[in-house]
């Protein structure tokens, strides 16, 4: 599928040779590399604005072995214009929004002034929401609103009690703490970074715990207190949390930035009816997408995402990846690949 625009474009670029990895801008990208990168993609889309998420930052850094075909353009997000399609549903100047898929996996990514994807992964930009807008929610605000809604879904409610939110300062966990205290949530956050406290209430935490009392080994059964928790963290503190919720209540699983690994017992699930909702972003059904994408046009106060959003050029996300990977970032970082 040619491009209407064969002029080299700027992009990440991934390598790992004889072991030796690497990570460079390229501007001289053509059409025709992109095209022997994309297999059967049917959409040109024009990128304005992508992000750097967690898995952005494992890729770029080559912490872990999230690329699996080289070379590589990352960037799992991106959100443009459709430049020429093959697909009926989308057309020329259509605004679109890109997530997950294996994308900056498997298949070159949006961290790049062009991508070349399948219509199929797609989903309209909402009117309400600009590209920018799009970026600065992006998988983890995404994914925070798909835990929103499996909590809804298992009859967790604002008068239902408090939620706990595991690394609130994180991009879930803060468009998370925005959005439900936004719905009228009760939303206690849980962060190793203490001094990120006004952060944090202002997005609309009415309580802020010490990650530590969550982060090591504890009992299987502990004190009621959540009726429902978003966890993006893992390993201890997702069993503790577990080990907390409220009888009947439930904790939607997302993320494992403390580990993968989840050692618990049958005891909340058996002995209180806890439900654990796992929730999974990538992969998300188009129609669970166009959901979620619809409710953060209307539900995510635009105020509080812009104060917890900032904005780089494509040079500067290998660094934000390894401040992301050391716990260095709050909130948001939307990249304009045109800068």
């Amino acid at each position: 599928m040619p491009s209407p625009t064969p002029t080299p474009f700027t992009a990440l670029y991934l390598t790992k040779t004889d072991g030796a990895f690497t990570a460079r801008l390229r501007d001289d990208l053509t059409d025709d590399e992109l095209v022997a990168h994309t297999g059967e993609a049917n959409v040109i889309v024009r990128i304005a604005h992508s992000t750097v998420n967690y898995k952005d930052g494992l890729a770029l850094t080559n912490r872990s072995p999230v690329v699996r075909q080289w070379p590589m353009v990352p960037g799992i997000d991106g959100a443009g214009t459709v430049e020429l399609s093959t697909d009926p549903r989308w057309s020329v100047g259509d605004k679109v929004i890109h997530n997950g898929w294996g994308v900056g996996e498997t298949h070159w990514g949006c961290l790049s002034q062009k991508a070349r994807l399948k219509g199929d992964w797609l989903i309209a930009l909402p009117t309400e929401l600009s590209t920018a807008d799009a970026m600065a929610i992006g998988t983890a605000g995404y994914t925070a609103m798909l835990c929103v809604m499996a909590l809804e879904d298992a009859g967790v409610r604002p008068d239902s009690g408090e939620i706990l939110v595991t690394g609130a300062s994180g991009g879930v966990g803060s468009v998370a703490v925005a959005l439900l205290s936004g719905l009228g949530y009760r939303v206690v956050a849980s962060t190793g970074k203490l001094d990120e406290a006004e952060y944090l209430r202002a997005l609309g935490a009415v309580d802020i715990l010490d990650r530590a009392g969550l982060s090591t080994a504890g009992k299987p059964l502990q004190k009621e207190r959540w009726a429902g928790v978003v966890d993006s963290v893992g390993s201890h503190t997702l069993a503790n949390a577990l080990a907390q919720t409220r009888y009947g209540g439930a904790v939607a699983a997302c993320g494992l930035a403390q580990g993968m690994e989840l050692s618990t017992s049958v005891a909340p699930f058996i002995l209180r009816g806890v439900r654990l909702l796992g929730v999974d972003s990538v992969m998300c059904p188009t129609v669970r997408r166009q959901q979620a994408w619809a409710r953060l046009a209307t539900d995510l106060d635009r105020r509080k995402l812009a104060s917890m959003t900032r904005t780089i050029g494509l040079a500067e996300a290998p660094q934000v990846a390894v401040d992301i990977l050391a716990g260095k970032v709050r909130g948001r970082v939307v990249v304009d690949v045109n800068a």
